[in-house]
């Protein structure tokens, strides 16, 4: 399994740069999580969006979300330049009606996921996790074999994800708030808390993401290091993870 960050921002892109994007992998099929801002331009970096085989979407925020209408177009364009019928699944949960109907487009079809049952994508399995956050949003858990990697996507500090992200290959937390700042509010995690739920759930690898725009993001991860002793990195576009 193969993980590449494509856009790592919380909010809003900076210059030449995405918000919440990840690409997976795994026997020649490619699975995106999450579409945010600026995605679709990032993506193209490293595989064509015709060539994904299916969207997985956390939640109806923006910053998740905003360029599925672009990839939508992206699909119409090239199914009619290439005399196809390919349809594009995407996979959100039904708890926005009027976002999910959005999901499905001439030929992008939009698939509801139950949050509690365990869902099949391709070569991948997909368990779930609701977060703390504003609107409904679900972290997942994404594995194939003894492959797993956990997405925290939004949510603020939860003792649920320590036996949720337990032995995770990867996890890929909310890092919006630096050590000592109260991201309950707006739903989001600190730096010493994505370290401490990694440590406590003794993952192999952390990495911050949907990072903030003000402070010096090198302090994120100094702070996440005081909690967690493994590996910590900072999310940028073309990060990439493989497993063993």
């Amino acid at each position: 399994m193969k993980v590449t960050v494509i856009g790592y921002w919380g909010a809003y892109p900076a210059v030449k740069s995405a918000t919440s994007c990840y690409l997976f992998e795994q026997d020649n099929f490619r699975l995106l999580v999450d579409c945010g801002s600026g995605s679709m331009s990032r993506l193209q970096k490293f595989t064509d969006p015709f060539q994904l085989d299916a969207v997985l979407i956390s939640h109806y925020h923006q910053d998740h979300i905003a360029d599925v209408g672009v990839l939508q177009y992206a699909w119409l364009v090239q199914n009619t330049l290439q005399d196809t019928n390919r349809k594009l699944p995407i996979y959100g949960h039904p708890f926005d009606t009027a976002k999910f109907n959005s999901l499905s487009h001439q030929y992008t079809e939009g698939k509801a996921y139950d949050p509690a049952e365990t869902l099949s994508i391709g070569p991948f399995t997909v368990k779930f996790q609701e977060t703390n956050h504003p609107v409904p949003c679900y972290g997942m858990a994404i594995s194939h074999g003894e492959d797993k990697v956990v997405y925290t996507a939004d949510t603020s500090f939860s003792e649920e994800w320590i036996p949720f992200a337990e032995g995770a290959d990867l996890l890929i937390t909310d890092t919006n708030f630096y050590k000592g700042m109260d991201g309950a509010g707006p739903g989001h995690m600190t730096s010493e808390e994505a370290g401490a739920i990694a440590e406590k759930a003794g993952v192999h690898k952390l990495l911050l993401s949907h990072l903030p725009h003000f402070g010096e993001h090198g302090q994120l991860v100094k702070e996440a290091k005081e909690r967690y002793e493994g590996p910590v990195s900072l999310a940028r576009e073309g990060w990439t993870w493989k497993s063993r």
